[in-house]
């Protein structure tokens, strides 16, 4: 347990908690640590090795291990990456050739020889009935040794561990960052609240936890251990009751309740109890989720505890026996009736609702009178709106310059996309730039005054992570939305699975676009080999786990998109294999050394989406020839089974278009709010650091900041969005 807690805090803060062991002389060994850590692209802080010196060499080698085992499975070299090519990307064969190959081999086989011939008469051939297709033909071993040693760069990829507190305080400050975070957390994230809750639920709790679902997982380790539960509203129990029965505490899966202890359904009632006695006007939220209330009711059996009758009137109100008119539903009226100022008086309650209905309420205004209400309302309230939901609906806003028709994409909490054209009327430019004004102001004032701000210009682009559902848990992964330098000649894509128990076949493949988002070509299975591209060669079973590879050089692709994806071609989606994900790398123009080389990994990615479709991220190449990635983290539904490029190659066009051409607020944006008069702003240039506290930005924490500065990277970037 205590190694996957040090692991949780590694992959979370790039910091090692403080080792312990024995003093002694650990020099050698902690030099030899730092030297492994190297080739998996990561190196201790100058701190760090300092400490490590001064302990037994058996304490050193202790970390080490458990610290390798960790950094390891953070850059993805916990796999064994085989290429179907043995010696990819050189030698790879035209398609047609290497089916040919395949074909001729079949036929000198005496097992398969009839088979195959049968299937050329009648002019289709499965590519899985010839033995040497999609399968392995060399072992791990033998293509490492058909490779040569990759040459030290310049370019490859540095993390820095740095040195981190006692273990136990590195926790908690990890729970309360956590619990307390103003935006919603990924499933990953979730998951690791989850484990930590359960170690922190007694001890220092965050002063608020405003996302519910957040609530939910610290109510549930609360609980167990006997504490008061933090329950507003009844959905908050609802949430809990799922946690209780491992679901889904977004309420976005259906979650199977199972049967609970006698204590758990007694603390659920008085809670629902408790938040109806306090306003029973709270009644309402049930509509919203009636389904499962009445499916809780089943199991908590309320008629059994007539001390708690408000608990009985939720499940009345879910089964329709209870009369209790929802607020969403008086405000619909209203809305049906285009009564703007009724609305804005009655959302005025709502301050989060009101700000939900903004552009509606602005589009189906009669005249300006109301509009100026509208705007008048969304000011006064703007207070009283997180700050998540205000910058929200302030980049809602600077998208709505677009000309009607153009797409509209649509991003559920899973990541799956979908695109309309967006025949919506416009706004008043006046009115939007009003608006748009007001909560600019309001998001100044709360920002802090940060003094001096060190910057790192690379963060500048980085969007802004307004749910952690748009990113993933992985390495160097930027949200949804952000772009980043592409600095190398040769990119390299990788992806890895590993099935359950079906056989299951993923397919690497490439879109390459024009400026207009039309096809030009594509690498994949069918497409071995394109203008400046290769593709390792297609694997279509991964009991023991399988990588494919395509491999592009950016001087030679003629294309404007590149736009990588992995297609479910058969067997388990995403969620149902063992493990999968996806990244890429990048290298100079000379570098070999093997297919996957942890080094140069810029990116990984965990593969945990629904739909049958991925798409991480796509490159671009700007006018100047240089090349930038825009993040995506999107899903396609797909088909059940035999995805291809060719046939998405028209949707995934569309996605990519309509995600390119939206404008997100990025980093840049924030810090042109908090750079006033009392702000100076150095960029950091990758040199030493000044002595004094300051607040640094940036997407890796440099060497030698003063211990009083405020820090925020990658891993706690969601620490900008204001509450």
């Amino acid at each position: 347990m205590a190694h996957s807690l040090e692991s949780l805090v590694i992959r979370h803060t790039h910091r090692l908690s403080t080792p312990k062991g024995s003093a002694g002389e650990g020099a050698t060994a902690a030099r030899q640590f730092d030297a492994a850590l190297t080739s998996v692209g990561f190196k201790l802080s100058a701190e760090l090795l300092e400490r490590l010196s001064v302990l037994s060499e058996a304490a050193v080698v202790h970390t080490a291990k458990r610290t390798l085992r960790t950094v390891s499975e953070m850059v993805g070299d916990h796999a064994r990456h085989n290429s179907y090519f043995i010696d990819f990307p050189a030698n790879v064969p035209d398609t047609e050739e290497f089916w040919m190959r395949c074909v001729t081999k079949a036929l000198g086989d005496d097992k398969s020889r009839e088979n195959v011939l049968t299937q050329l008469a009648h002019g289709v051939l499965d590519l899985l009935s010839l033995p040497t297709y999609g399968r392995y033909q060399h072992t791990y071993e033998e293509m490492l040794a058909a490779q040569d040693e990759l040459i030290a760069s310049a370019g490859d990829r540095v993390t820095v561990l740095h040195l981190g507190r006692d273990l136990d305080d590195e926790l908690t400050d990890l729970y309360l960052a956590l619990a307390g975070s103003t935006t919603p957390l990924g499933e990953d994230h979730l998951r690791d609240l989850k484990t930590l809750a359960e170690r922190c639920a007694l001890g220092p709790q965050p002063e608020s936890i405003p996302v519910r679902e957040n609530r939910a997982v610290v109510n549930e380790a609360r609980l167990a251990v006997g504490a008061d539960l933090l329950l507003d509203t009844v959905i908050d129990v609802l949430r809990l009751a799922c946690a209780l029965s491992g679901g889904d505490v977004t309420l976005q899966e259906p979650t199977r309740f199972r049967a609970l202890s006698r204590p758990a359904r007694r603390a659920l009632l008085a809670g629902l109890d408790a938040v109806v006695a306090a306003n029973p006007a709270k009644l309402a939220d049930v509509h919203a989720h009636r389904e499962p209330f009445k499916r809780l009711g089943e199991r908590l059996h309320p008629h059994e505890y007539p001390r708690w009758p408000h608990a009985d009137d939720v499940f009345a109100v879910a089964r329709g026996e209870k009369e209790a008119r929802s607020f969403d539903s008086r405000v619909e009226k209203l809305l049906d009736e285009f009564d703007v100022l009724g609305a804005v008086q009655l959302l005025k309650s709502a301050p989060g609702k009101l700000f939900r209905a903004l552009d509606l309420l602005l589009r189906i205004a009669a005249d300006q009178e109301e509009q100026d209400a509208v705007v008048a309302a969304a000011v006064r309230v703007a207070p009283e709106v997180s700050g998540r939901v205000v910058l929200s609906v302030r980049e809602h806003f600077h998208n709505r310059e677009r000309e009607a028709g153009e797409p509209r994409i649509f991003v559920n909490r899973r990541g799956r996309a979908w695109v309309t054209p967006d025949y919506r009327p416009t706004i008043p430019a006046a009115d939007r730039d009003r608006l748009i004004a007001a909560l600019d102001a309001e998001l100044r004032r709360r920002l802090p005054a940060p003094g001096r701000l060190l910057l790192d210009p690379d963060v500048l682009d980085v969007a802004l992570p307004l749910s952690g559902r748009a990113t993933t848990a992985g390495l160097g992964v930027l949200p949804r939305g952000s772009v980043s330098a592409v600095d190398g000649e040769q990119l390299r894509f990788f992806v890895y699975w590993k099935e359950t128990e079906n056989r299951t076949d993923y397919d690497l493949s490439a879109l390459l676009l024009h400026a207009d988002y039309s096809t030009d070509s594509w690498l994949s299975y069918t497409s071995l080999k394109a203008v400046g591209g290769e593709h390792s060669g297609d694997v279509t079973e991964a009991p023991d786990g399988a990588s494919e590879f395509i491999n592009l050089s950016l001087d030679r692709v003629r294309s404007t998109f590149i736009v990588p994806q992995v297609n479910i071609y058969a067997g388990e989606n995403f969620e149902e294999v063992e493990e999968s994900f996806f990244g890429f790398m990048l290298r100079d123009g000379e570098q070999k050394g093997r297919p996957f080389e942890p080094r140069t990994v810029r990116m990984k990615s965990e593969l945990r989406g629904v739909g049958r479709v991925a798409l991480p991220l796509v490159f671009r190449r700007e006018d100047d020839g240089r090349w930038r990635a825009k993040w995506l983290h999107l899903y396609l539904k797909g088909i059940s089974s035999a995805n291809r490029v060719e046939e998405n190659q028209v949707s995934v066009s569309k996605v990519v278009r309509a995600i390119v051409e939206r404008e997100h607020l990025t980093v840049r944006y924030l810090i042109d709010l908090m750079s006033g008069d009392t702000t100076a702003v150095d960029l950091w240039d990758g040199g030493p650091v000044p002595d004094e506290p300051v607040m640094y930005i940036g997407l890796e924490r440099p060497e030698g900041l003063h211990p009083d500065s405020r820090v925020i990277t990658l891993e706690n970037l969601r620490d900008l969005i204001p509450g």
